[in-house]
């Protein structure tokens, strides 16, 4: 029996693993604290989980470092997904993400410290956002690092934050870089969700820029297997390790409306081009090479497999998004001055 303590488990790609580790291992302790701002809900959470002696949740924030000690000091594995994740809102309001995303994780990182004799593994989610637009036709762990918004310099903070510790204090962990990830239960700002809400909604799907800006994107599913396989894999071959998770593939934002409406042709709406995002990272795609050959790792669905059951998702779960309609697109000042809703 295993007691994993998971940060930020009430939002998409957290929730998510939650879930799969709830129902693959019932013999397992999870314990969740979530500040359950905007993108995370309590309806993300396992079905009966409040009724199982097998999952507890904490409602507060990572920056609570008294709560954050009393958690990870019961925790055998600790897996960070605690974060403000959004490139627009960042640009909105960028000092939460760096709260958030850079002193929260000080305060986890701290903690697992304290506790490094308890803590067995301790799994920091990253952002492929960290290496900025590809300089070379697959991004692979040793690309260089260069932010190119708000969000993407917080999480590149906190990514160096928590491989310092390691360097500094040998501390048990493992830095995951994932790429663009989608699926059930992601926020309606993301453009996937976005997307597939305009058509059920018979609205234009806004696309930035002439849609051309690429990106690697890594069905959710896949995502769970590959924190499964590092939690359960001998973590000699991880700690200390930068792992990237993705496909391989890149595909345009532009493909993704293309695709989107081919599935769902919708009766009005169609592909509304408005201006290009500020801090624009133009071409992502992963070279997953070193976790295939460290842990024998592969993504399983492609994005077209991806995206037929996450628009399924979508379309039966309407209560769930119906509250998010309103947030769906942000209004941002650009670098001229212009408000732009994006």
């Amino acid at each position: 029996m295993k007691t994993i303590l998971i940060t930020g488990g009430a939002g998409f790609i957290g929730s998510n693993f939650v879930r799969y580790i709830y129902n693959k291992y019932p013999d397992y302790k999870i314990i969740v604290l979530d500040a359950l701002t905007y993108a995370g809900s309590v309806s993300n959470f396992p079905d009966n989980g409040f009724d199982s002696g097998s999952f507890e949740f904490w409602y507060g924030n990572v920056l609570n470092a008294d709560l954050v000690d009393s958690l990870v000091v019961r925790s055998d594995i600790v897996v960070h997904f605690a974060a403000e994740t959004h490139v627009t809102r960042s640009i909105f309001d960028n000092r939460l993400f760096f709260e958030t995303d850079v002193l929260g994780t000080q305060v986890i990182t701290n903690s697992v410290l304290r506790h490094k004799e308890k803590v067995k593994l301790f799994i920091h989610i990253s952002s492929s956002e960290v290496y900025g637009t590809a300089l070379e036709e697959n991004i692979s762990e040793d690309h260089p690092l260069n932010p190119m918004s708000p969000y993407a310099a917080a999480k590149c903070g906190a990514d160096r934050l928590v491989y310092s510790y390691w360097a500094t204090y040998d501390i048990p962990a493992v830095i995951v870089r994932p790429f663009n990830n989608f699926g059930g239960h992601q926020h309606l700002e993301k453009v996937v969700p976005r997307f597939i809400t305009s058509c059920i909604l018979n609205e234009p799907m806004t696309v930035h820029g002439d849609g051309s800006a690429r990106r690697d994107f890594l069905y959710i599913d896949d995502h769970c297997e590959a924190l499964d396989t590092i939690i359960h894999c001998d973590s000699s071959k991880v700690v200390g390790q930068v792992i990237n998770l993705g496909t391989g593939r890149d595909i345009s934002v532009l493909e993704i409306a293309q695709a989107v409406e081919e599935i769902m042709k919708p009766s009005n709406g169609g592909i509304e081009f408005i201006g290009d995002r500020p801090g624009q990272v133009f071409r992502h795609t992963c070279d997953y090479t070193k976790m295939k050959n460290l842990l024998g790792w592969e993504p399983r669905a492609s994005f077209e497999e991806g995206l037929e059951k996450t628009i399924k998702w979508y379309l039966a779960n309407q209560a769930w998004w119906e509250p998010q309609k309103w947030m769906r697109h942000i209004p941002i000042i650009t670098a001229k001055g212009k408000r732009e809703l994006h």
